[in-house]
């Protein structure tokens, strides 16, 4: 969408957690036009906001007071609880007929306890995490799974398909975050198996970067093997698309789903502890790219 989009102008947008993905959000809806406020603890990102054209708030409840709509992106639900119903949260800006669009990776259990103390101020919540990477939300190279009421998604679709490439509804209140789950679980046994497949090559003498441009484009690639590949090939992993911590709260979420779901997940399971070895090698911080080292480590210890 252009910032001449008659549409756009109509849309006031607020988007709290300014991060590499909440960033993005921000990015994007200036670009459309769209009057977009922005909250975040980070200075630089408040900065980086004012910098694109749009407008810095001291707080979640400056932002909620001056949109019609909220997007929350955020680490963890002690972020969404405070962003929400802390004393500078949006329900202390008294704004009935609000929005929010929550589009974090969390626990469905913390998102519908939200969305009912939301209705309880008469402001709508739709669940809609998203599925992509960080430098892919600035490319709005990324899908939404949104779900909830349908005349809320429909009033939210048009600034949606501003920051992604894809916006699908799936279904009622909290599909959303199943999708996004299960999502979360290809990912996991992607980036194991990428990994996996790499040190074999490394190992029968194959030349890695080779290998992952030759898969890439043959029956055997897979987004993770594409997305994260080279990195692995490469041993650089220092910028992070996904830090390992953060998507070590993903696996426990996504291990909490499944056993509430009396669905065994052995391929998952199989590959956590790959990701649990990562950080205990003090690599959290790093992309989960760096999987692959773990791999690795075990490669040479049979080697010996």
């Amino acid at each position: 969408m252009s910032k001449n989009d008659e549409s756009a102008p109509s849309i006031r947008a607020g988007v709290i957690g300014l991060g590499i993905v909440g960033g993005a959000f921000a990015k994007h809806l200036v670009a459309a036009g769209v009057h977009t406020s922005g909250y975040d603890l980070l200075p630089a990102n408040l900065a980086a906001l004012i910098a694109q054209g749009g407008r810095a708030c001291s707080s979640a409840r400056a932002v909620a007071a001056g949109a019609d709509i909220v997007i929350t992106s955020l680490p963890h639900s002690a972020a969404l609880e405070s962003a929400l119903f802390g004393e500078d949260g949006v329900v202390a800006a008294g704004r009935p007929g609000l929005l929010v669009i929550e589009t974090s990776t969390l626990s469905l259990e913390d998102k519908e306890q939200a969305r009912g103390r939301l209705a309880s101020a008469d402001i709508g919540m739709l669940d809609a995490p998203i599925s992509g990477t960080g430098p892919q939300a600035r490319t709005k190279d990324i899908t939404i799974f949104a779900s909830g009421d349908r005349a809320q998604f429909d009033r939210a679709r048009n600034a949606l398909a501003y920051i992604a490439s894809s916006v699908r509804y799936v279904g009622p209140f909290g599909a959303g975050s199943k999708m996004k789950y299960i999502a979360n679980l290809l990912v996991a046994i992607h980036i194991a198996g990428a990994a996996e497949a790499i040190v074999l090559g490394e190992k029968a003498g194959l030349d890695p970067a080779t290998l992952v441009e030759v898969l890439a484009g043959s029956a055997a690639s897979s987004r993770m093997l594409e997305v994260r590949g080279p990195s692995m090939a490469a041993g650089t992993y220092a910028t992070p698309m996904m830090k390992v911590d953060v998507f070590r709260k993903d696996l426990d979420i996504i291990a909490s789903f499944a056993r509430q779901s009396n669905c065994p997940v052995p391929l998952f399971n199989t590959a956590v502890p790959f990701f649990t070895a990562v950080a205990a090698q003090g690599m959290g911080l790093q992309d989960t790219a760096a999987v692959i080292s773990v791999v690795r480590s075990f490669a040479d210890r049979e080697a010996k």
